[in-house]
């Protein structure tokens, strides 16, 4: 008996040890992201009290062509031409956002916009981007393309950046080499012709973004805090589907 009992002793010990493995080392500033941990990840599906479906009657175009962006089956497409942005119709201060999202093309760039100030949409009368929190959705094949040239892309990444454009925000590290961009500190980005699935909270003046189920990227001391939720035409096409908000307090 006595046998059996350090037997199962010692199996419960290297179990707890499997358990308690390590997960991936964050990036230093300025350094690429490391692959995601171990430990499993979190997807929130937005399914639950409070949370709504975000549909085409839910936004309106902004600075686009009539065709650049169509649904069809509850998946919004995006042409990637012109650049610009549609925007959900009334602005949001305090929400949980999720969506997927899906490259088409290699290389494909676009992007979700937090708090876009109304003032900065109503200057959108031609093609170009608004003010706000940028989270990226780029496609690894950008990154390779722009080193083609011989060029770092020391200044970016496609795991999930986040970043303020014309607004405030401090970045939480690992920070790009200007200090303007929170760097992701992971790797969970899939490549173009997968489905990537985005959970975004923005509370307070702080947004974090999660990718895939591992959070990467976020920043605080963001103003304005309050305003629209765009979603980004720039260049490439791109699929979005489950899209779904719950507002909060």
């Amino acid at each position: 008996m006595r046998n059996y009992s350090v037997f199962f002793m010692l199996a419960l010990i290297c179990s707890s040890l499997a358990w308690a493995e390590e997960p991936a080392v964050p990036a230093a500033p300025g350094t690429a992201a490391t692959d995601a941990p171990v430990l499993p990840a979190a997807k929130i599906d937005g399914v639950g009290p409070d949370w709504k479906i975000l549909g085409e009657e839910d936004f309106q175009n902004v600075n686009c062509a009539e065709d650049t962006w169509s649904w069809k089956d509850g998946v919004l497409f995006c042409t990637g031409k012109p650049v610009g942005v549609i925007k959900k119709k009334t602005p949001v201060t305090n929400f949980e956002l999720v969506l997927e999202w899906n490259h088409r093309k290699s290389a494909g760039n676009s992007g979700v916009f937090v708090w876009v100030p109304e003032t900065s949409l109503a200057k959108l009368t031609k093609p170009g981007l608004p003010h706000g929190i940028e989270v990226q959705v780029l496609d690894h094949g950008y990154t390779e393309q722009y080193e083609k040239g011989g060029k770092k892309a020391d200044w970016f990444t496609s795991n999930g950046d986040t970043f303020p454009v014309g607004v405030k925000m401090t970045p939480f590290p690992p920070l790009s080499k200007n200090g303007e961009r929170s760097f992701p500190k992971y790797k969970t980005t899939k490549g173009h012709g997968e489905w990537n699935h985005y959970y975004i909270r923005a509370i307070n003046g702080e947004v974090r973004l999660w990718v895939n189920g591992t959070e990467v990227s976020g920043g605080n001391n963001i103003e304005p805090r309050t305003g629209f939720l765009c979603l980004e035409s720039e260049g490439s096409p791109i699929e979005f589907r489950n899209i779904r908000i719950r507002e909060l307090p």
